[in-house]
């Protein structure tokens, strides 16, 4: 189950990587054609579909390596069962709020979908599809939350050190 859990949260890193390559090639796209005097139309909108997406598929991954920030000034002083359980209660609120994230990103792509919305950029993208990311991407999240509170609970889940990021 753990390397199924990681592959997940590697693979939305990798998708990740993927949308800052789009972002970069619609960045260059737009600066050659400037100089070149050609027009792609739709390259910023583009551009945005594929930060966002990058923004959106990262978040698993990073709180996997411990890169998120955390404010630890009380927890950091905090010992045994009274650190856990503040951990599990963070944690906790993290997961009904990447799970409200979630269902309303689901939500909102499947509305788009169903109303045919389309962007009102010169691209005409169905609007679906840039926010299967947002929905894909709060889902790992979600997962991933679980996956540390699950951790968390069975006093396995590592935590970074002062001014350390954990890196495995």
């Amino acid at each position: 189950m753990r390397k199924l859990l990681d592959s997940i949260y590697l693979g939305a890193a990798w998708l990740a990587a993927l949308c800052m390559v789009g972002v970069l090639t619609m960045v260059l796209l737009s600066v050659l054609g400037r100089l070149l005097h050609f027009h792609v139309p739709g390259t910023d909108a583009y551009a945005g579909y594929a930060m966002a997406g990058a923004g959106f598929m990262a978040l698993a991954h990073t709180l996997k390596r411990g890169e998120h920030i955390r404010v630890t000034l009380i927890i950091g002083r905090l010992g045994g069962r009274t650190r856990q359980g503040m951990e599990l209660w963070a944690l906790s609120v993290g997961m009904l709020l990447a799970a409200l994230f979630a269902w309303f990103s689901w939500r909102l792509a499947w509305q788009s979908h169903s109303f045919h919305d389309i962007s009102t950029s010169s691209d005409a993208t169905p609007l679906w599809i840039p926010q299967l990311f947002m929905a894909v991407g709060t889902t790992v999240l979600w997962l991933a939350l679980l996956d540390d509170w699950v951790l968390a609970l069975r006093g396995r889940r590592t935590q970074p050190t002062d001014g350390d990021t954990r890196h495995e």
